[in-house]
């Protein structure tokens, strides 16, 4: 669903360019200072990155899903940091205010949002609950007019500069299943809630990740976000529409990588000849290229899907694991091309080398997919195999 295809064939164009003039020059300074410097956040506010998916109402682009998985594949062309930066916005950080929040919530907090004033996260991944998401442990006890939230989440992408946390708590003590949890809007400033130290990382350098703690930490009663109970059905509607969004994120580094191991083998040359002339080196080039194809494929599809209002939770799932392995293999085979050039700091396949590699593990890890993906399938066929 291309909303006016015209417009959006024009935004595309622009938006390649502003990555390729005004992002890429500033990988490296991304890269030794571990921030993405403020002149190019403020930049990328007026660009209007922070509001993609988030509605027209309250100051955002209000894409379609289609719109959204397309300009992901471009933006993601660049250092995993500016992408980061604003991702929280435009995706989980925001998706549960669009999805359940109230219409006071979506007008306090949406516009500020979507404009890149407030930077929010999405907090639901604690110490012995990642995978397993309906075991978190940290509470939400209801105190008259407030609710009063202990426990602590970890791997909170852009923690430490967020101002909006979205949290899931256990609101039932008696439930210790999906229906005890609850989602709530925390303010940065709330007594009792604190981030950590950012965490050193194997890369995405620029894009800060740490834990959040929660003490004895006040909450409105007016910031949760639906009904008691509501907020795992509401983490999930977050994590289909994120795990479609972060397969698009995975194509763009793909692409890069391809586009700058294709330029570098046309031009090294050895035995007297381009390396991209051997045959052998063709067919790591060749495999990128199918399979970036592939995965762009399926993700445009299951977009229209999702627009069309069709339940793509499966699909979702499909191609978040294939479009993350996907480009795992393609940073491998990019290494490769470039030969003992490609493991030296100073180029953007050995940088995006590392970065990619969590795509595999955040937003449900690959073998979390595999088991959901197998489990639905069977499930169509009539079969239950839960245990």
């Amino acid at each position: 669903m291309i909303q006016d295809p015209k417009s959006f064939e024009s935004f595309i164009h622009e938006l390649r360019d502003f990555v390729r003039t005004r992002l890429v020059p500033h990988e490296a300074r991304v890269a030794a200072e571990d921030e993405v410097p403020a002149e190019v956040v403020a930049e990328m506010a007026a660009y209007g990155l922070f509001g993609y998916s988030i509605p027209a109402a309250y100051g955002g682009a209000g894409m379609t899903t289609e719109e959204l998985v397309m300009a992901a594949m471009e933006l993601s062309q660049c250092s995993v940091a500016f992408r980061a930066r604003v991702g929280t916005n435009t995706g989980i950080g925001s998706e549960a205010l669009v999805a359940d929040g109230s219409d006071e919530q979506k007008r306090r907090y949406l516009p500020d949002l979507a404009s890149g004033k407030l930077t929010g996260c999405f907090a639901l991944t604690e110490p012995d609950a990642g995978s397993d998401a309906t075991a978190l442990r940290t509470t939400a006890v209801r105190d008259g007019d407030h609710y009063v939230l202990n426990g602590t989440k970890c791997f909170i992408t852009n923690a430490p500069i967020a101002g909006l946390f979205t949290v899931m708590a256990r609101t039932a003590t008696d439930n210790q299943g999906a229906g005890g949890v609850s989602a709530f809007l925390v303010e940065r400033g709330t007594p009792g809630l604190s981030t950590a130290k950012p965490y050193a990382k194997m890369g995405q350098a620029g894009s800060p990740v740490s834990e959040v703690h929660f003490d004895n930490c006040r909450v409105p009663a007016a910031n949760l976000i639906g009904k008691e109970g509501q907020g795992f059905k509401t983490a999930m509607k977050v994590l289909n529409k994120q795990r479609l969004h972060l397969a698009a994120l995975c194509i763009g580094p793909a692409i890069r990588m391809l586009n700058d191991a294709v330029a570098y083998t046309a031009t090294r040359k050895q035995f007297g000849q381009p390396v991209g002339s051997f045959q052998l080196v063709q067919a790591l080039i060749a495999d990128c290229q199918t399979e970036i194809h592939a995965a762009r494929a399926l993700v445009l599809e299951t977009a229209r899907k999702r627009d069309a209002g069709e339940d793509v939770t499966m699909e979702a799932s499909i191609c978040k694991y294939f479009a993350s392995e996907m480009c795992g293999r393609v940073a491998d085979r990019c290494v490769q091309a470039l030969g003992g050039y490609g493991y030296i700091t100073d180029n953007s396949i050995e940088r995006l080398y590392r970065d990619v590699r969590l795509f595999r593990l955040y937003e449900g890890t690959s073998q979390i997919h595999q088991l959901n993906i197998a489990r639905r399938t069977f499930s169509a066929a009539g079969y239950d195999l839960r245990p």
